[in-house]
């Protein structure tokens, strides 16, 4: 089955790990639908949120690769991505999901217009090739790298407080919830940053950001800086250094954000992100009452 009802409950039924999904898997299409499916993901992303996609994609088969799974073993398949529709593309509110291994991509649209596109879920396994011939591809490498210089531009005080567990969580802590819920206000905060570490941050936000098309980037980006983003918190925890063999985890939390990246499992080299919209996630409550007084 691949079209739902916008209301029904496989709406926020999202993951991130390999399992059986509803939908129709990217297998299943042929050539031209396929290549519809992927300019209708590219619609919705930046030409680098889209590019992230596709290489997440491509890395189920170097997996399936070094884990040395024997030929008809299905485990791992690049063409095990999901496309879920939600309501009526038709009428002025409804939504679609994309959605496998390691990605999870959920969008609502009134009169076709993008008003929400999270939860968004991109991760890496593995987070750096190691061997083979995409030895040293790194598809989130910014996402790692610049946390990191984030953390080393703090001072010793700023460090004490952004620095929450010497050891990094197992994985995102707001997991695959229905509602994204973290109560640790523990952080340093954007206002306690010089203006060096804040231009820092400030990519580091637009770089999750930034998954998005440029117009629906820069609306959430307006609705985070009217929160305020003196509100925004950095938190980091685990090993103070990149690499494998050195878990660690950091987030951006604010008002109306949740930003989440862990890289602790498989050695540290397998990284999940997330975006969470605190207002707006799955198209937020004034989106799904006003399709509930229409239908």
């Amino acid at each position: 089955m691949t079209q739902f009802k916008f209301d029904e409950d496989e709406r926020y039924n999202w993951h991130f790990i390999p399992k059986a999904r509803k939908g129709i898997p990217l297998k299943e299409l042929n050539s031209m639908q396929r290549n519809s499916a992927m300019k209708m993901l590219h619609a919705a992303l930046s030409d680098t949120g889209f590019q992230k996609t596709t290489a997440i994609v491509q890395l189920e088969d170097i997996l399936r690769r070094t884990e040395g799974r024997p030929d008809g073993d299905d485990y791992r398949d690049s063409g095990k991505y999901y496309i879920s529709v939600f309501g009526n593309p038709s009428n002025p509110i409804w939504g679609w999901r994309f959605e496998g291994h390691h990605i999870s991509l959920n969008f609502s649209l009134r009169e076709n217009h993008l008003v929400s596109a999270t939860p968004n879920f991109l991760g890496a396994n593995p987070a750096i090739v190691l061997s083979g011939s995409e030895k040293g591809m790194e598809v989130l490498k910014d996402e790692t790298q610049l946390g990191l210089a984030l953390l080393n531009s703090l001072d010793a005080t700023q460090k004490q407080k952004a620095i929450i567990n010497v050891e990094a969580p197992a994985d995102i802590i707001t997991g695959a919830d229905r509602k994204a819920i973290i109560t640790d206000t523990h952080g340093v905060s954007y206002n306690e940053l010089n203006s060096e570490q804040q231009k820092i941050f400030m990519q580091l936000l637009s770089l999750y950001i930034h998954r998005y098309t440029h117009l629906f980037a820069m609306a959430m980006m307006r609705d985070i800086e009217a929160a305020g983003l003196n509100k925004l918190l950095f938190a980091w925890a685990g090993d103070q250094q990149i690499g494998i063999g050195h878990p660690h985890y950091y987030r951006i939390k604010g008002p109306t954000i949740i930003i989440e990246y862990d890289n602790t499992q498989n050695n540290a080299n397998h990284v999940h992100t997330v975006v969470r919209d605190l207002k707006d996630d799955f198209g937020g409550d004034e989106l799904l009452e006003h399709y509930r007084q229409n239908h």
